[in-house]
Protein backbone atom coordinates (compact mmCIF):
# COMPACT_ATOMS: atom_id res chain seq x y z
CA UNK A 1 0.00 0.00 0.00
CA UNK A 2 1.59 3.42 -1.16
CA UNK A 3 0.77 6.05 1.43
CA UNK A 4 0.44 9.80 0.52
CA UNK A 5 1.72 12.21 2.96
CA UNK A 6 0.28 15.60 3.30
CA UNK A 7 0.71 18.57 5.48
CA UNK A 8 -0.71 21.37 6.87
CA UNK A 9 -0.34 23.29 10.40
CA UNK A 10 -1.86 26.64 11.94
CA UNK A 11 -5.69 25.17 11.18
CA UNK A 12 -6.53 27.57 14.57
CA UNK A 13 -10.21 25.39 15.09
CA UNK A 14 -11.94 27.96 17.66
CA UNK A 15 -11.71 25.50 20.93
CA UNK A 16 -14.91 26.97 21.92
CA UNK A 17 -13.41 30.63 22.23
CA UNK A 18 -14.96 31.99 19.68
CA UNK A 19 -12.17 33.22 18.24
CA UNK A 20 -12.73 33.84 14.31
CA UNK A 21 -9.75 34.15 12.50
CA UNK A 22 -11.13 36.25 10.00
CA UNK A 23 -10.10 39.36 12.35
CA UNK A 24 -6.82 38.85 10.76
CA UNK A 25 -7.74 38.78 7.32
CA UNK A 26 -10.94 38.08 4.69
CA UNK A 27 -9.01 35.55 4.05
CA UNK A 28 -9.98 32.93 7.10
CA UNK A 29 -13.53 33.46 6.49
CA UNK A 30 -14.89 30.14 6.57
CA UNK A 31 -11.75 28.70 7.18
CA UNK A 32 -13.21 25.33 8.94
CA UNK A 33 -15.52 24.89 5.94
CA UNK A 34 -12.77 25.15 3.75
CA UNK A 35 -10.28 22.81 5.38
CA UNK A 36 -12.61 20.16 5.52
CA UNK A 37 -13.63 20.55 1.76
CA UNK A 38 -10.52 20.55 0.23
CA UNK A 39 -9.31 17.95 2.39
CA UNK A 40 -11.86 15.60 1.65
CA UNK A 41 -11.14 16.25 -2.23
CA UNK A 42 -7.81 15.22 -1.91
CA UNK A 43 -6.87 12.78 1.28
CA UNK A 44 -8.35 9.44 1.53
CA UNK A 45 -8.04 7.18 4.35
CA UNK A 46 -4.68 5.19 2.87
CA UNK A 47 -3.21 8.60 3.45
CA UNK A 48 -1.26 10.47 6.30
CA UNK A 49 -1.55 14.11 7.07
CA UNK A 50 0.96 15.76 9.24
CA UNK A 51 -0.26 18.41 11.32
CA UNK A 52 2.62 20.90 12.85
CA UNK A 53 0.55 23.27 15.75
CA UNK A 54 -1.16 25.37 16.36
CA UNK A 55 -4.72 23.25 15.71
CA UNK A 56 -6.65 24.74 18.19
CA UNK A 57 -7.21 27.88 19.95
CA UNK A 58 -8.60 26.06 23.33
CA UNK A 59 -7.01 26.41 26.57
CA UNK A 60 -7.87 23.00 28.07
CA UNK A 61 -7.76 19.48 26.79
CA UNK A 62 -10.84 19.31 27.38
CA UNK A 63 -12.37 22.18 25.31
CA UNK A 64 -9.90 21.09 22.66
CA UNK A 65 -12.24 17.85 22.26
CA UNK A 66 -14.20 18.96 19.39
CA UNK A 67 -11.92 20.28 17.30
CA UNK A 68 -9.75 17.23 17.56
CA UNK A 69 -12.65 15.09 16.83
CA UNK A 70 -13.47 17.34 13.74
CA UNK A 71 -10.19 16.43 12.40
CA UNK A 72 -10.07 12.84 13.81
CA UNK A 73 -13.44 12.40 11.41
CA UNK A 74 -11.65 13.52 7.82
CA UNK A 75 -9.84 11.34 5.96
CA UNK A 76 -6.48 9.99 6.50
CA UNK A 77 -4.60 9.06 9.28
CA UNK A 78 -2.95 12.09 11.15
CA UNK A 79 0.37 13.10 13.37
CA UNK A 80 -0.07 16.12 14.88
CA UNK A 81 2.40 18.46 16.80
CA UNK A 82 2.28 21.24 19.26
CA UNK A 83 2.34 24.73 18.32
CA UNK A 84 2.82 27.94 20.77
CA UNK A 85 -0.47 28.82 20.91
CA UNK A 86 -1.23 25.18 21.85
CA UNK A 87 -2.40 25.16 25.34
CA UNK A 88 -4.30 22.44 25.47
CA UNK A 89 -1.78 20.33 25.56
CA UNK A 90 -0.93 17.84 27.41
CA UNK A 91 0.53 14.65 28.91
CA UNK A 92 1.00 11.86 26.29
CA UNK A 93 -1.31 9.48 28.30
CA UNK A 94 -3.90 11.79 28.80
CA UNK A 95 -4.00 12.75 24.87
CA UNK A 96 -3.82 9.18 23.63
CA UNK A 97 -6.71 8.38 26.85
CA UNK A 98 -8.65 10.61 24.40
CA UNK A 99 -9.18 7.31 22.01
CA UNK A 100 -8.89 9.64 19.09
CA UNK A 101 -9.51 6.84 15.94
CA UNK A 102 -6.95 8.42 13.07
CA UNK A 103 -4.85 10.84 15.42
CA UNK A 104 -1.55 10.30 16.71
CA UNK A 105 0.70 12.60 18.98
CA UNK A 106 4.24 13.61 18.30
CA UNK A 107 6.07 14.78 21.31
CA UNK A 108 9.89 13.24 22.14
CA UNK A 109 8.40 10.34 20.51
CA UNK A 110 8.50 9.12 16.63
CA UNK A 111 6.63 7.12 13.95
CA UNK A 112 6.91 5.28 10.98
CA UNK A 113 5.13 6.35 8.04
CA UNK A 114 5.66 3.98 4.39
CA UNK A 115 9.28 4.67 3.83
CA UNK A 116 9.63 7.40 6.20
CA UNK A 117 10.10 7.97 10.20
CA UNK A 118 8.17 11.13 11.12
CA UNK A 119 9.86 13.28 14.10
CA UNK A 120 9.62 16.27 15.30
CA UNK A 121 9.26 19.34 18.05
CA UNK A 122 7.54 22.58 18.00
CA UNK A 123 11.04 24.66 18.41
CA UNK A 124 10.90 28.41 19.73
CA UNK A 125 11.24 31.48 18.58
CA UNK A 126 14.64 32.74 17.06
CA UNK A 127 16.69 35.22 19.39
CA UNK A 128 17.01 38.21 16.17
CA UNK A 129 12.80 38.07 16.44
CA UNK A 130 10.93 40.39 18.02
CA UNK A 131 9.07 37.78 20.07
CA UNK A 132 12.20 36.55 21.86
CA UNK A 133 12.29 37.45 25.66
CA UNK A 134 14.83 37.00 28.29
CA UNK A 135 14.38 33.59 29.53
CA UNK A 136 13.75 32.17 26.00
CA UNK A 137 17.04 30.55 25.66
CA UNK A 138 16.10 28.39 28.31
CA UNK A 139 13.12 27.05 26.01
CA UNK A 140 15.01 27.07 22.89
CA UNK A 141 18.21 24.58 24.56
CA UNK A 142 15.17 22.59 25.65
CA UNK A 143 13.54 22.30 22.33
CA UNK A 144 16.88 21.36 20.90
CA UNK A 145 16.74 18.33 23.07
CA UNK A 146 13.38 17.46 22.24
CA UNK A 147 13.63 17.39 18.77
CA UNK A 148 17.30 15.36 19.12
CA UNK A 149 15.00 12.70 21.63
CA UNK A 150 12.75 12.46 18.99
CA UNK A 151 15.04 11.74 15.79
CA UNK A 152 17.17 9.25 18.44
CA UNK A 153 14.04 7.34 18.78
CA UNK A 154 13.38 6.92 14.74
CA UNK A 155 13.96 3.76 12.82
CA UNK A 156 17.79 3.87 11.94
CA UNK A 157 18.81 4.33 8.17
CA UNK A 158 15.34 5.53 6.74
CA UNK A 159 14.88 9.22 5.25
CA UNK A 160 12.96 11.42 8.14
CA UNK A 161 10.43 13.76 7.77
CA UNK A 162 10.54 15.92 10.75
CA UNK A 163 7.49 18.43 11.61
CA UNK A 164 8.13 21.50 13.77
CA UNK A 165 6.09 24.81 14.58
CA UNK A 166 8.51 27.14 13.86
CA UNK A 167 10.71 27.90 11.46
CA UNK A 168 13.95 26.95 11.85
CA UNK A 169 15.23 30.25 10.66
CA UNK A 170 16.03 33.75 12.06
CA UNK A 171 14.10 36.94 11.27
CA UNK A 172 16.33 37.28 7.93
CA UNK A 173 15.58 34.18 7.12
CA UNK A 174 18.79 32.50 8.05
CA UNK A 175 19.45 28.79 9.21
CA UNK A 176 19.67 29.12 12.97
CA UNK A 177 20.19 26.26 15.55
CA UNK A 178 17.66 23.81 15.00
CA UNK A 179 18.20 23.49 10.78
CA UNK A 180 22.00 22.77 12.07
CA UNK A 181 20.32 20.24 14.41
CA UNK A 182 18.26 19.01 11.48
CA UNK A 183 20.70 18.92 9.36
CA UNK A 184 23.81 17.20 11.54
CA UNK A 185 20.98 13.86 12.07
CA UNK A 186 20.66 13.89 8.32
CA UNK A 187 16.54 14.87 8.25
CA UNK A 188 15.41 14.94 4.50
CA UNK A 189 12.37 17.05 4.54
CA UNK A 190 11.14 19.46 7.20
CA UNK A 191 7.52 20.60 7.05
CA UNK A 192 6.78 24.22 9.43
CA UNK A 193 4.11 26.41 9.90
CA UNK A 194 3.52 29.59 12.47
CA UNK A 195 3.64 32.26 9.32
CA UNK A 196 1.04 34.79 8.68
CA UNK A 197 0.34 37.52 6.58
CA UNK A 198 3.87 39.08 5.65
CA UNK A 199 5.37 36.65 7.77
CA UNK A 200 4.40 34.53 4.69
CA UNK A 201 7.25 36.99 2.59
CA UNK A 202 10.08 34.78 5.22
CA UNK A 203 9.12 31.96 3.62
CA UNK A 204 11.99 29.30 3.67
CA UNK A 205 11.68 26.37 0.82
CA UNK A 206 13.30 24.07 -1.02
CA UNK A 207 16.75 22.50 -0.22
CA UNK A 208 18.97 23.88 2.36
CA UNK A 209 22.06 22.23 3.32
CA UNK A 210 20.11 18.89 2.04
CA UNK A 211 17.26 19.29 3.91
CA UNK A 212 14.23 20.03 1.86
CA UNK A 213 11.69 23.01 3.21
CA UNK A 214 8.07 23.43 3.10
CA UNK A 215 6.14 26.37 4.72
CA UNK A 216 2.37 24.38 5.86
CA UNK A 217 0.57 27.26 7.89
CA UNK A 218 -3.06 26.55 6.03
CA UNK A 219 -3.90 30.16 4.81
CA UNK A 220 -0.15 29.78 2.72
CA UNK A 221 -1.65 26.63 1.48
CA UNK A 222 -5.07 28.22 1.00
CA UNK A 223 -6.44 25.63 3.29
CA UNK A 224 -5.57 22.77 1.53
CA UNK A 225 -3.26 19.90 2.67
CA UNK A 226 0.01 19.81 0.70
CA UNK A 227 1.24 16.47 -0.84
CA UNK A 228 4.55 16.07 0.43
CA UNK A 229 5.82 12.78 -0.33
CA UNK A 230 3.51 9.74 -2.16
Amino acid sequence: MIHLIYAIADTHLDGGQDKPMDVFSDIWLNHKDNIEKNWKDIVTDDDYVLLAGDISWALKLEDALEDLKFLDQLPGQKIISRGNHDYWWSSLKKMKDLNLKTINFLQNNSFSVGDYEIVGSRLWCDKSSREFEEGDERIINREVIRLEMSIKSAKKDRPIIAMVHYPPFDNNSVPNIFHQVLKDHNVSICIYGHLHADGHKKAVEGLVDGVEYHLTSADYLNFTPKLIRR
